[in-house]
């Protein structure tokens, strides 16, 4: 088979993009920053097929499960670990950002600020609690999940309508071939509007590098280099000791996922990249049920990225506040963040969200601060969505394997560039390749 000329390759096109949209974004900073509805439309396009392939993949994976205590089990044991990992990324932006101190020296004041600027942000906190998030998974309706793109609402409609099919059994089996046929519809849609990617990616960053201009990198540079060292480390240490453990290398895994990875941050969405990482991860030996379970929750409890910036910027605007916190009051900070991290899962501007919650439980730290990270919090939201990305791919892996559902002799082949043994060749995965 002929090898295909680099320009045809969506990673070499999207890279191409981005690169494109950053010089936009320092020539021209008005003209980039009008190209913001091209990213917003793909990220449109792309979000209008998670609730379809969501509850198409759950429902098939689960009627084709062998017992209604297989979902249990496969939902508690990604939850250990996503309560897990998730933890330990917020102890290390806890122990990263007290080194470093990247907020020493800042010298913030909190009279000077515009507080208006974080109002809607501190209004949303006010009515974040773990009871209206739980609240929230149950939709309205079911077409009232699916209508606004509640992912967790769609889950649990999912979940519950693929028990039922397992419980009737043959009598649906009609139903759910018709679901499959769905499935395999919608995932070669994803693969046409990934032809879009390029466009997208193009969009956003001319956006992000024209509307904040890399000037502002520069006043809290300190800050921004923590956060994406840390989350470099998390991903190559802590996520690649979990994935050898688990029998794969995570070099060759990032390589694997590379497009998804671009798409991400060309987008700063995780979310743009969902699709085709349910199929990859199908593609690559993970059983569907798993994939249908752990990627869509994964995204509401698995935000490894998301807990690094939340704990490294709590304390930074402490320190840039000249705030002295003690080891007690960081560990405190460290607990708050772990209920509410959960709690804005599906809040949007959860990071925002999040902050304010957790500050005004701390009235030593100015709320006000959060102003110092509006500048910035585009440029960062990259390395977060990337490090939420991956931490769920390696979930998904490493859920599969503790599953029994994992084919680890097909992963490591497709991983290594071999050719598996038997290549499924559908829908689902001319949309993964």
């Amino acid at each position: 088979m002929p090898k295909r000329p680099l320009y045809t390759n969506l990673y070499f096109q999207v890279l191409v993009a981005i690169a494109i949209g950053v010089v936009l974004g320092v020539v021209a900073p008005e003209r980039a920053a009008a190209m913001k509805p091209l990213g917003d439309g793909f990220i449109k396009l792309v979000k209008m097929m998670i609730a379809p392939i969501v509850f198409t993949t759950v429902v098939a994976g689960i009627a084709h499960m062998g017992e209604m205590k297989d979902v249990g089990r496969i939902g508690l044991r990604a939850l250990l670990y996503f309560e897990a990992v998730s933890t330990l990324a917020l102890i290390i932006g806890l122990v990263v950002v007290r080194t470093l101190e990247p907020g020493a020296g800042v010298g913030f004041n909190p009279a000077t600020a515009d507080v208006n600027a974080v109002k809607a942000y501190t209004t949303a906190s006010e009515h974040l609690s773990t009871v209206d998030f739980i609240l929230n998974i149950i939709p309205d309706t079911i077409v009232g999940g699916f209508a606004r793109g509640e992912v967790l609402q769609v889950l649990l409609f999912s979940v519950l309508f693929g028990l039922a099919l397992l419980r009737l059994g043959s009598r649906v089996h009609r139903l759910v071939e018709i679901i499959e046929m769905l499935s395999a519809a919608l995932f070669d849609v994803v693969a046409l509007i990934m032809r879009f990617a390029p466009i997208g990616a193009f969009g956003a960053m001319a956006f992000t590098v024209g509307r904040y201009g890399l000037g502002s990198l520069l006043a809290l540079g300190k800050l921004m280099a923590s956060v994406y060292l840390t989350c470099v480390f998390f991903v190559f240490v802590v996520l690649g000791a979990i994935a050898r453990a688990t029998g794969f290398s995570i070099v060759r895994f990032l390589k694997y996922i590379g497009e998804e990875i671009l798409i991400v941050l060309g987008t700063s969405s995780s979310e743009s990249a969902l699709p085709r990482l349910m199929a990859k991860m199908e593609h690559l030996g993970c059983a569907k049920p798993v994939v249908g379970l752990v990627v869509p929750t994964g995204y509401s409890f698995n935000l490894d990225g998301t807990s690094i910036y939340m704990t490294m910027a709590a304390i930074f605007v402490a320190q840039a506040s000249g705030v002295h916190l003690t080891l007690a009051q960081e560990l405190g900070i460290l607990g708050v963040l772990l209920l509410t991290s959960k709690g804005a899962a599906a809040v949007t501007g959860s990071g925002f969200v999040t902050l304010a919650a957790t500050l005004a439980a701390f009235p030593a730290i100015p709320v006000a601060g959060l102003t110092l990270l509006l500048g910035v919090d585009r440029f960062m939201s990259e390395a977060r969505a990337i490090t939420n990305l991956i931490g769920n791919a390696v979930a998904t892996m490493v859920v599969a394997k503790w599953d029994g559902a994992l084919d680890l002799e097909r992963a490591n082949a497709i991983l290594n560039g071999e050719q598996p043994a038997a290549m499924p060749v559908d829908a689902t995965i001319a949309a993964a390749e």
